[in-house]
């Protein structure tokens, strides 16, 4: 002998037919075939009667295709993936967006049908519910726009006007509640109401002619929070609003609108204000509010509606001017 050492064929691996790889990886053997049909698990070779034979890496590689059906991959994918075409981790990635995409849409329907189930819904009302609720983000967002964009027309250039377009955006949450489906289906229904456009717009328009030097676009905000302050207790107390501490109520509110606009505090100012305190008493805008609490999740607003229309009679009330000039809102008549 030479040194050299003759090396001896070591053991054929086993092969096993599709029965066996059946038995071992716990699928049928239909889907085996199927799949290696569609050339995603081969086979070694053949026998001379045409017979399947695997080698024992297709149960590794069917366990992997296995998974990746369950999680939804479908088969041209499967196959890039397993033949190393694609990188895993990029199939994954966007497979997981897919899915959160098909994961809001389900929780989007649920709401749907929990709403209408609350509401009793027609079937006319759950296609308009369906259909407003589907609806993408880019065109609710381009809804709002539109109504928005209408309603302050011309103020665009007012410093305070994006704070105000943010108190009134409503956002629809990605995994709403059937209460917030329901708010948004009927917040959409009033954005696209001429009647209540017009009012809005109408209100803004007003508030804008009386702007003051520093803060016209918030003048509901202020009218509001005096109208809290002044009309709100008296209500309570069962104050009438023809009554002399009424009066001197709307005298207070009356000086308090001259102030802050810079109109002289006379006649015309308190028909005014009556007037601005009419369109604010609204309800389909003390509506939209509570729906727009509701949708961002905001507190709700509290109920202006009597103190408003306390504040209005109070405002026509006889006598109004002789009595109370100068008070200052937030101190007792």
């Amino acid at each position: 002998m030479n040194g050299d050492t003759e090396t001896l064929p070591g053991p054929a691996a086993p092969l096993y037919s599709i029965g066996e790889l059946a038995r071992r990886t716990g699928l049928t053997v239909k889907t085996i075939r199927f799949w290696s049909d569609s050339g995603i698990v081969t086979p070694t070779e053949r026998t001379p009667a045409g017979y399947r034979r695997y080698g024992v890496d297709a149960v590794a590689r069917l366990d992997l295709v296995r998974t990746l059906r369950e999680i939804g991959l479908d088969l041209p994918t499967i196959r890039k993936v397993v033949d190393r075409e694609v990188p895993l981790a990029d199939v994954a990635a966007a497979h997981a967006e897919a899915l959160d995409v098909q994961i809001r849409t389900l929780r989007l329907r649920r709401a749907v049908l929990t709403a209408v189930a609350k509401r009793g819904a027609d079937p006319e009302e759950l296609a308009l519910m369906h259909r407003l609720a589907k609806l993408s983000e880019d065109e609710r967002r381009r809804m709002v726009d539109d109504f928005l964009g209408m309603v302050f027309e011309g103020l665009h250039s007012h410093p305070a006007f994006g704070a105000v377009i943010r108190s009134m955006t409503p956002e629809l949450p990605d995994d709403p509640t059937a209460e917030q489906v329901a708010a948004w289906v009927e917040l959409a229904e009033l954005l696209q109401d001429p009647g209540f456009r017009a009012s809005v717009q109408g209100m803004a328009r007003d508030l804008a002619e009386d702007r003051s030097p520093d803060d016209a676009m918030g003048l509901p905000r202020v009218l509001a929070e005096a109208v809290r302050s002044l009309a709100e207790p008296a209500l309570a107390e069962g104050i009438g609003p023809h009554t002399p501490r009424a009066a001197r109520i709307a005298a207070a509110l009356t000086a308090h609108y001259a102030r802050i606009t810079g109109h002289p505090d006379d006649e015309a100012l308190r028909v005014r204000l009556a007037a601005r305190f009419r369109t604010m008493n609204d309800p389909r805008r003390d509506r939209y509010l509570r729906l727009l609490a509701v949708l961002n999740d905001w507190p709700p607003p509290t109920d202006l509606a009597p103190a408003l229309t306390w504040t209005v009679q109070a405002l026509h009330a006889p006598d109004h001017g002789r009595r109370g000039r100068g008070q200052k809102p937030g101190t007792a008549p």
